[in-house]
């Protein structure tokens, strides 16, 4: 039996290797970077495939001869033909329990380094330049109004970090989710209008793509921030770059973009009420093992003969 990993990256692959091994399996890790070739050349001989971001298209899935499941190493498998899948019988899992604790204190630290203006004078310092002066306007969030888009795990756990600072009213849009006291069922559209900092949550589908467009943004308060730590998809990048550029809202944060990596020329990135990072929020050492050894595990009961914890594409 053979696993095969179609993305590099992760520091050391000793769990996959141990684990897999103990089920008479062998691991290999053949990284094809995205290229649609190479990764249908990877999987022809694969009982389990294993993937980070590289697509995992109808083409490719085509490819498998024997493969039994396709499991991503994360949360979101918009990079997977599920319906392809499900019709070679392929089952598609995830790993959707790990990284909470990272996830949501990334959205806390974007929003933090946005409303607080932090790139904006750790630029003035660095260049020598020294005021107390207002550079560009500040808000307080005690009795403000928390939105949250998506009420998962890691919401759940942005909104008890975000609780310290006092918001008065938190909103949430989740039908499928059950609110806590203190908590009011909301639509995207009153979150837009409402809430001072929005938090993006929500998985990456045909309903959600575009989420935040030129619409929703020109609901947007003047006070208004949007942390987006879920997928890049959910917003007009465009939109939301007009809406920055002319100050309608406050700002935003950001740590995933479609696509990634984004065009460094992009216009967004000369903003200066903008805070970026490289869809590093799920990381921390313990995180990163967490995940292989989750990822691992699943491929392991699939070999087994057994469902995997958390599959997706269910018949």
């Amino acid at each position: 039996m053979r696993v095969v990993a179609l993305d590099d990256g992760y520091e050391a692959y000793d769990q996959e290797t141990a684990l897999l091994a103990q089920q008479g399996a062998q691991f290999d890790l053949r990284p094809c970077r995205g290229d649609a070739a190479a990764a249908a050349r990877a999987v022809v001989d694969a009982d389990v495939v294993l993937v980070r971001e590289s697509p995992v298209s109808a083409s490719v899935i085509a490819a498998m001869q024997r493969c039994r499941a396709i499991i991503r190493y994360g949360i979101g498998v918009d990079n997977i033909d599920q319906a392809a899948a499900r019709e070679r019988r392929i089952m598609v899992a995830n790993v959707p329990d790990y990284g909470t604790d990272e996830v949501s204190s990334q959205a806390v630290a974007l929003a933090l380094a946005v409303a607080r203006r932090i790139r904006l004078h750790d630029g003035e310092v660095r260049a020598g330049r020294w005021s107390t002066g207002v550079l560009q306007p500040m808000y307080r969030w005690r009795g403000r109004t928390l939105g949250l888009v998506g009420y998962g795990r890691i919401a759940r756990m942005t909104h008890e970090k975000l609780a310290a600072f006092g918001f008065a009213r938190v909103l949430v849009n989740d039908p499928r989710a059950e609110l806590p006291a203190g908590v009011e069922a909301a639509s995207v559209d009153a979150i837009c209008r409402e809430a001072d900092l929005i938090s993006l949550h929500a998985p990456l589908n045909d309903t959600t793509r575009r989420l935040i467009d030129a619409r929703r943004l020109s609901l947007m308060r003047p006070t208004a921030l949007v942390v987006n730590t879920a997928r890049g998809g959910l917003i007009d990048l465009d939109a939301l770059t007009d809406a920055l550029r002319e100050r309608r809202i406050l700002g935003a944060g950001l740590d995933v973009f479609e696509p990634e990596p984004p065009d460094p020329t992009h216009p967004l990135f000369g903003l200066d009420n903008v805070v970026v990072t490289n869809h590093i929020g799920w990381y921390s050492q313990e995180s990163m093992r967490d995940l292989q050894r989750k990822a691992a595990e699943e491929a392991v009961r699939v070999l087994r003969g057994e469902a995997p914890l958390h599959w997706l594409n269910r018949w």
